[in-house]
């Protein structure tokens, strides 16, 4: 772990089981908001896996990227970039038609005090991006706050779960899912809906905040006692493989690590690896955000990066001064203001 850029090459080489899928996937594939915070080591992991499966299939990007240095590394990876404001019609329009999408536009952090743009983001280009691509395979990445808080002794909710979302980030996603499926039956778009619970890597996630509260003796406030996370190359190769699982009527399919994890627990991982003590405040509430990954585990194997791994790599990243997102994922927050 001494070299955080060899430690970064391992932790994201394409599994087998990726490098067979992505020769059955026909066609090319494309990334709506390839700009975020997963779409730049997704479109690397499937530059990766088509090489080492042998075949030739063009990986396109289409943000609006802002950054021209994260839209330069794209290109050098071998990814096909498109500049493009997705909500502007006529650019969206003008996009290939390729047959496979997947779907990471949306808006969180700054929907307060901005809900308009966020539901334009979450709730109405989704419909013109479901007409544009009618005739392919699509993968829409949701998010598991569209489901209510569970007790944490339940198992997590799952996909037969009715959705509760809470505030209107949280609302907005479930329009999102609500548009995609109304268009998926209309057109018999072949459509899977992504419910991510937390994607986590080196530079950003739960783990990351932890561990970082851990090392700086922030208060870590257990009302929200527990969690569930994945690996972010695992949940981008189940992204890259739900291609091959789309349906009409479209599937719903929660996507989380197969642990229901314990902050404190976490927590106090982090002050073994530091030689520092956790310090903690207020008291679990009993419930909190989870899903039931069961179906996605059933279809996909188990992530294969573990908790212990991702807590070993996190803290070695943060020991040797790695870069960081600085995005913060607000998973404490229970009033679903973002």
């Amino acid at each position: 772990m001494k070299d955080l850029k060899t430690l970064e090459q391992v932790m994201l080489v394409p599994s087998e089981a990726l490098i067979r899928d992505i020769a059955k996937i026909e066609g090319d594939i494309l990334l709506l908001g390839i700009g975020g915070k997963m779409g730049p080591s997704m479109g690397k992991l499937a530059i990766q896996a088509c090489k080492a499966a042998g075949i030739e299939k063009r990986i396109i990007g289409a943000s609006r990227f802002s950054d021209q240095k994260a839209k330069k590394a794209l290109e050098e990876d071998g990814i096909e970039t498109i500049v493009c404001d997705l909500l502007d019609d006529e650019k969206l329009q003008s996009l290939p038609d390729v047959k496979n999408v997947i779907y990471l536009a949306g808006n969180k952090f700054g929907t307060t005090g901005n809900e308009g743009f966020t539901w334009a983001m979450n709730a109405y280009l989704p419909g013109r991006v479901a007409e544009k691509f009618k005739n392919s395979n699509i993968v829409v990445f949701s998010s598991g706050n569209v489901l209510p808080f569970v007790p944490v002794t339940s198992g997590g909710a799952s996909e037969e779960t009715a959705p509760d979302p809470i505030g209107e980030y949280a609302q907005s996603c479930l329009g999102r899912e609500r548009v995609f499926e109304y268009f998926a039956k209309k057109n018999q778009t072949k459509t899977l809906i992504y419910r991510l619970n937390y994607a986590v890597d080196f530079r950003y996630g739960v783990l990351m905040e932890i561990a970082k509260s851990v090392m700086s003796g922030n208060p870590i406030d257990l009302r929200t006692s527990n969690v569930n996370v994945i690996w972010q190359n695992d949940a981008n190769e189940i992204a890259l493989r739900s291609l091959l699982h789309c349906e009409s009527p479209a599937k719903i399919l929660n996507v989380t690590g197969p642990e229901i994890l314990s902050i404190q627990w976490v927590a106090e991982r982090f002050g073994e690896l530091f030689d520092k003590a956790p310090q903690f405040i207020h008291e679990p509430t009993g419930t909190a955000l989870l899903n039931n990954a069961s179906e996605c585990h059933r279809i996909f194997g188990y992530p294969k990066v573990s908790i212990r791994e991702i807590i070993d790599i996190t803290a070695a990243w943060i020991l040797q001064g790695g870069e960081e997102f600085g995005k913060s994922t607000h998973f404490q927050e229970r009033g679903g203001k973002f």
